[in-house]
């Protein structure tokens, strides 16, 4: 389980999607918080590492009005997640 760094803490937001690399390495998360802003946070496994996923992108704290904002943000971060699903 990913567990955010920063002040907003994982009980101010919910993730809405959730999308990981074919290789299962690295992820980015789209969430909404509390106050109905919109995020993206990009993150990072090691296999060997049992401790778990790693917030790397320090995108935490951004603020969108839309989840549409932050997928293209998140995007722009992160061009190698196959945003096709979306």
């Amino acid at each position: 389980m990913k567990v955010p760094a920063g002040p907003a803490g994982p009980r101010q937001r919910r993730v809405l999607r959730s999308i990981e690399t074919t290789d299962g390495q690295r992820c980015v998360d789209i969430f909404i918080r509390v106050d109905k802003s919109f995020g993206f946070e990009v993150y990072r496994r090691d296999m060997e590492d049992a401790r778990g996923w790693f917030a790397i992108g320090g995108f935490i704290e951004q603020r969108f009005d839309t989840e549409v904002l932050a997928i293209h943000a998140a995007h722009k971060a992160a061009p190698w997640v196959d945003w096709n699903d979306i």
